[in-house]
């Protein structure tokens, strides 16, 4: 991409964090990286890809796919050795992005295994990661991935290098990149452990001001209109931005990083409950770089603040359902305690209403580059207004969007809870009752061998796990199976006029190895939001099950949905989303309150089913229905309901019915719908994984029987 058809950086408006926490990796690529949070249209593409144009441009060995450094050539590289201080040439800096949907082959690179076999040879065709090397590796919706990318990615960012491996051969090359990924929460989020591996992270909202907003559509049409004109108007903020970069990394190695910030940094990690190590080794370099962004040569307090904002948000979630955030008045707490305790002079914490200042702008008390008083003034419009050097018109955020109101209960008549079924009169309105404890589940499976996205609940064929068998391979061999590839070249050696110990090996021999593991399911909740399931007691503990089976989606890696029914029609309250946040916020303001129209929940689940499996027909459906049986409202709602049922079956869809029938006396409803499903049934107190033991049994047995039948 050209410079000219890129948006500048200095020229977006707001997202002040975004803009720091990259400008920081360009500062200090050991910082690790920048995860980017944050609903669609807030120009987190946009920022990534301007980024590019600021970073120092870099000098390669001559004809080195890897993009060698001729003063320190990497002695592992698969196209060396290199001379020292051999010929080189320069170039700008890459951006190389990482489609969601690549292979691992196209990520890491590939060897040419026919070569290797037949020829001795080391063909290998190098992939992305090498393409990034000493550059920018971009990652847009890093949590669509596929968990086994993702963990080749930061084991790569991790190490510095990539290693391939395949059937005993291997190569190596450097691959030291920042990286960055953006992704938008309501599509699902990473893992933990995952977002553990980032450096920093930022959340990013459009703004609510009318200003700001006018702004940001004015400059864009302009850069549409005319993008090399727009990016000319901008070239002098960016050029002196791209100096600002380059003095900084200069400065970088002079910070001194004293005992009393340590001190900080410690307290900080210990007092958020922040796992590992990670976490302040990244505080540390954030704070070093900030240091040096702001032409200092010592890490201030400040400094530690604004490193613990961008390093610790994301390694305070403890489960799925936890906001990533930092407390800034205990944040504040802590570091005054801390400052009381250390002995060092250091510079004082910003007084209570004062924010501090904006790491980037003038420093006219901290030492300059040179380590003399005064800070350095900054380049463009921006300097001494805590810009950090962009240029002005930088309207703060009014803040983020306000949430949502809960939906208000209808009214309407219940059908009692009593054995004998005696109608209460119509109950007044039902608000969202608080979910129950989450606990922990054992795993509902789809029985079968399916073949959809990698995950950890059904049983499929995927590119990973064990081998299971072989067969010819349908486009580029990927997965070797050495054995059954030698079983078919075998009978042909003596035609192929063999003479030395080598194997005459041919395309036609190859085989590619069959692997089962496990893959991810749609797992769609139908929850009866009705007057029957209106008790606060029961209705809470009915959302704890099924916040304990989301949790469960989570760490399989399925895609959810939810459909409720109440009153007289049932809707999709979540179309199906890689998302279990947005699932577990709308169960918890699911009101209930009046009739129990059964038919249109399995209706409109059928619905919802018949088109997830247009969009993606590999990936198979779990039905999940949380429901006492009970069927009230219109003409025949049991017969009704029943029809409905005989569908799901028809089609072979899984099922599981979580009965939440209480009380002495039970009428079993549940248990009817099971069977006109060909699921199976489970109360609520079976849910739980140490009563749960039999249930995937249970399961696996009925479809069994039914495809025997």
């Amino acid at each position: 991409m050209s410079t000219s058809s890129r948006y500048p950086f200095t020229a977006i408006v707001g997202q002040d964090d975004l803009r720091l926490a990259l400008l920081l990796n360009a500062v200090s690529p050991a910082v690790g990286g920048v995860l980017v949070r944050g609903e669609k249209g807030t120009a987190k593409s946009t920022a990534v890809r301007a980024l590019a144009a600021l970073l120092p441009p870099v000098r390669t060995v001559e004809g080195c796919r890897f993009s060698c450094d001729p003063a320190a050539p990497d002695p592992g590289c698969p196209d060396g050795p290199h001379p020292a201080d051999g010929p080189g040439g320069e170039r700008a800096a890459r951006m190389v992005e990482l489609p969601v949907g690549a292979s691992e082959d196209r990520l890491v690179g590939a060897l040419d295994i026919e070569r290797a076999l037949a020829e001795g040879v080391k063909a290998f065709e190098p992939g992305l990661l090498a393409d990034a090397h000493r550059g920018i590796l971009y990652v847009d919706e890093v949590n669509l991935l596929h968990d086994h990318l993702i963990d080749l990615l930061l084991d790569a960012a991790a190490m510095g290098a990539s290693y391939v491996e395949r059937e005993g051969v291997s190569v190596r090359h450097a691959a030291r990149f920042l990286l960055v990924g953006t992704m938008n929460p309501e599509e699902g989020e990473l893992r933990p452990q995952l977002l553990d591996r980032f450096g920093l992270t930022v959340e990013v909202a459009a703004s609510r001001e009318p200003d700001q907003r006018v702004e940001v559509v004015r400059r864009r049409l302009a850069f549409e209109d005319d993008p090399a004109a727009f990016a000319g108007r901008w070239s002098g903020e960016e050029a002196g931005l791209r100096e600002r970069v380059a003095a900084a990394r200069a400065l970088l190695p002079r910070v001194r990083l004293g005992d009393g910030a340590l001190r900080r940094i410690a307290a900080v990690c210990a007092a958020f409950e922040v796992d590992g190590m990670r976490g302040d080794l990244v505080m540390a370099r954030t704070a070093t770089a900030l240091a040096a962004w702001a032409g200092r040569t010592e890490v201030a307090v400040e400094d530690v603040r604004q490193a613990a904002l961008l390093a610790l948000p994301h390694r305070r979630r403890r489960n799925p359902f936890d906001a990533p955030g930092l407390d800034e008045e205990k944040l504040d707490e802590v570091l005054r305690n801390a400052a009381a305790d250390d002995p060092e002079d250091e510079p004082p914490t910003p007084p209570e209403g004062q924010a501090p200042e904006e790491p980037g702008g003038r420093d006219d008390d901290g030492p300059g580059p040179d380590g003399g008083g005064g800070g350095r003034p900054d380049p463009g419009d921006g300097a001494g207004d805590g810009s950090g050097g962009l240029p002005p018109q930088r309207t703060e955020d009014s803040g983020a969007p306000a949430p949502e109101d809960a939906p208000e209960a209808l009214t309407g008549a219940e059908p009692g809870e009593s054995g004998g079924g005696t109608p209460r009169p119509a109950s007044a309105e039902q608000r969202a009752v608080a979910a129950g404890e989450p606990f922990r589940t054992k795993v509902l499976s789809v029985p079968g061998l399916g073949a959809g996205a990698a995950g950890r609940r059904s049983r499929a064929r995927t590119e990973h796990g064990r081998t299971t068998g072989a067969t010819r391979p349908e486009g580029a061999l990927t997965k070797l199976h050495l054995t059954a590839t030698v079983r078919a070249a075998a009978p042909h050696q003596r035609a192929r006029g063999r003479s030395g110990r080598g194997l005459v090996v041919r395309r036609d021999d190859l085989r590619q190895a069959t692997r089962e593991g496990r893959e991810g399911n749609l797992v769609l909740f139908v929850v009866d939001a009705s007057g029957s399931m209106a008790a606060r007691r029961r209705m809470g503990a009915v959302k704890g099950a099924v916040l304990s089976l989301l949790l469960d989606a989570y760490q399989r890696r399925d895609k959810v949905g939810l459909v409720t029914f109440r009153g007289r029609e049932a809707e999709v309250a979540l179309p199906p989303t890689s998302s279990v946040d947005a699932a577990a916020a709308r169960l918890q303001a699911l009101p209930t309150g009046g009739r129990t129209p059964l038919a249109a929940g399995l209706l409109k689940a059928h619905d919802v089913l018949r088109v997830e499996r247009l969009r993606d027909a590999t990936r198979r459906p779990l039905l999940v229905v949380v429901t006492d049986g009970r069927a009230t409202g219109g003409p025949e709602p049991v017969a009704l309901a029943g029809r409905a049922a005989r569908l799901h079956a028809a089609e072979a869809t899984a099922s599981v019915v979580v009965d939440c029938e209480t009380g002495p006396v039970r009428l079993g409803l549940a248990g009817e719908l099971a069977r006109e499903l060909r699921g199976t049934a489970v109360t609520l107190d079976e849910l739980r994984a140490e009563a749960l033991t039999g249930l995937v049994k249970d399961v696996t047995d009925h479809h069994r029987a039914r495809r025997a039948a």
